[in-house]
């Protein structure tokens, strides 16, 4: 019989953006098909003991598996990250490099899920660690996790 673990109990961000809706269509001007910038992101209800944040954009209707498309730390503590900018240390998306890379699906629409953890510390990494290098340093200082999703589906096929 295996041990049961006992389960986390995370306080709840609320993630949203003002250039789209929960599971609404994510504008051009994020995607590779427009300025290739990220959305501006509102988070509320952050627990008063976080010391950081980290956002990680995630495609899970990738044809290879779950694609990485930004992952940063260390964000300062903040209420707003803005449009096109980079709020705290960059690590390695799945396309080999260390920055934003926007909603690019191969086909059909994909679902991107921009997931905001609040951390109790920073993270001691060096700017272009991994996804694995993260989530192992990272997992025993969660205290509050939200996300928005939004979709994509590429106009010029």
């Amino acid at each position: 019989m295996l041990k049961q673990e006992t389960p986390i109990d995370y306080k709840v961000l609320e993630v949203s953006s003002r250039a789209f809706r929960p599971h609404g269509a994510i504008p051009a001007k994020y995607t590779c098909e427009g300025d290739d910038v990220n959305p501006p992101l509102d988070i509320k209800d952050i627990p008063s003991a976080a010391k950081s944040l980290v956002l990680m954009v995630e495609d899970p209707d990738a044809p290879r598996g779950t694609w990485l498309h930004w992952l940063v730390w260390n964000i300062p503590v903040t209420h707003r990250i803005r449009e096109d900018d980079v709020p705290g240390d960059q690590g390695l998306n799945d396309f080999e490099r260390v920055n934003y890379g926007g909603p690019c699906p191969p086909s059909g629409t994909h679902r991107y899920f921009f997931k905001v953890y609040a951390l109790d510390c920073l993270l001691d990494l060096p700017r272009g660690s991994t996804r694995k290098e993260v989530d192992e340093a990272m997992s025993s200082h969660i205290i509050a996790y939200g996300d928005i999703v939004g979709i994509y589906k590429k106009r010029n096929l």
